[in-house]
């Protein structure tokens, strides 16, 4: 059988995730990249792997490309970027897949927001910043007060993501996203209080597992940082209803889905919908410690099998991933390298992110992490105190 990967970089998710689990299957699979040369020689990746070239953010220029070569049995993505195109490549060739709607809807911020308002699901005060447009003029039409966060239309990973306090702050803000990426339409929202947490979820379109979460640490503001997530092997039954509703009014139903969102007074408001596997080693870490073949699931379901009744998931242990970051930018002239420890039940697995020796600008987002630490246990105590002792023990030098 063969399966089409649309991907832009390499991440840990496909080359340690799917396409090993694509090799359980016994699956060929082609990466289509727009970046093949930094994927290295294919037998690297597998031996049934191919990579071609291919402007993946041109749904157009997939389905050409997939039409001149062997027959799909499946069109896969986990780039936030490429699940509309992916979606509309698997519809053209008659294949199982999101809707690309559903896609769309949660890759575009200010879309999502009308969507979930007219469907009555959830309403959040927020504001579409074309180019060229005024971020106050349109801020005062839509009753956008301050604190507000500006962030780009379709952007990832907390990138560009600011909160401001008040009309002079968000315009200089919005003038330095604007600066960075010319041409991008921003969303400027009311700030939403509360604790921040995930709701991961796997579905085949008729049946959705919900597999927990995280609670997520961030940094101080106005970036939003990801530090640190603890998961959540059960959020309360009222919170999962509420998220839920909210992804069933998205369309959001197959494969995996990862949902950022907060809690303030019982009350969820959706942060962002990412329509695919969490990441950041916690898709690796989930499949850890719940005992699933988490990768080999969600490409199943791209095939159009259905999901278990139950997946079996390991009903007991605690888990935690830490994330340093730089604090400047510099060349980073020590640091530790890979690491597995099991101290006292406790599996520790720490992997770097950037070289020694590399230089970096700061870019105050996930860019900035320096290494990811896993840390899996019998209970949330243990899992602390063992990723607490690794932490303090390491250092991370930083040659401005």
């Amino acid at each position: 059988m063969q399966m089409y990967v649309l991907a832009l970089n390499p991440t840990d998710s496909v080359v340690s995730g799917f396409l090993p689990a694509a090799a359980r299957l016994g699956l060929s699979v082609t990466v289509l990249t727009d970046r093949p040369d930094a994927y290295g020689p294919p037998a690297l990746l597998g031996p049934r792997v191919g990579i071609a070239a291919c402007d993946v953010r041109d749904h157009r220029a997939v389905i050409s490309h997939i039409s001149r070569h062997a027959q799909p049995d499946a069109v896969f993505t986990n780039s936030d970027h490429l699940q509309v195109q992916g979606a509309l490549a698997a519809e053209f060739f008659g294949l199982p897949g999101k809707s690309w709607r559903a896609a769309l809807r949660t890759k575009d911020k200010a879309l999502m927001r009308r969507h979930l308002a007219l469907s009555g699901a959830e309403s959040v005060t927020a504001a579409e910043i074309l180019p060229g447009e005024s971020p106050r003029d349109r801020l005062e039409a839509a009753g956008v007060g301050f604190p507000c966060v500006v962030k780009p239309r379709e952007g990832v990973a907390s990138e560009d993501v600011v909160r401001a306090e008040n009309p002079d702050e968000l315009l200089r803000h919005c003038a330095e996203i604007r600066a960075r990426r010319p041409g991008a339409a921003l969303v400027v929202e009311e700030f939403l209080p509360g604790e921040l947490y995930t709701l991961e979820t796997l579905g085949d379109g008729s049946r959705l597992h919900v597999l927990g979460g995280f609670h997520t640490r961030l940094s101080a503001p106005p970036h939003f940082i990801e530090q640190r997530l603890t998961y959540v092997r059960d959020h309360p039954a009222a919170v999962v209803t509420q998220v839920l509703g909210r992804l069933a009014a998205l369309g959001v139903g197959a494969g995996a889905c990862h949902t950022e969102f907060v809690v303030h007074d019982g009350r969820v408001r959706i942060i962002e919908v990412n329509y695919r596997v969490i990441g950041d080693h916690c898709d690796l870490l989930l499949a850890d410690l719940l005992g699933i073949p988490l990768f080999d699931l969600v490409l199943a379901t791209h095939l159009g099998e259905p999901l278990p009744e139950t997946l079996g998931a390991r009903a007991e242990g605690a888990a935690r991933i830490d994330s340093p970051c730089a604090d400047r930018a510099g060349v980073l002239t020590s640091a530790p390298g890979d690491t597995d420890l099991t101290e006292a039940g406790v599996r520790l697995t720490y992997r770097p992110l950037r070289p020694v020796g590399a230089h970096r600008p700061l870019y105050r987002t996930n860019r900035d992490y320096l290494g990811i630490l896993r840390t899996i246990g019998p209970d949330q105590a243990a899992v602390d105190r063992a990723a607490d002792s690794f932490l303090a023990a390491q250092r991370w030098e930083i040659t401005p």
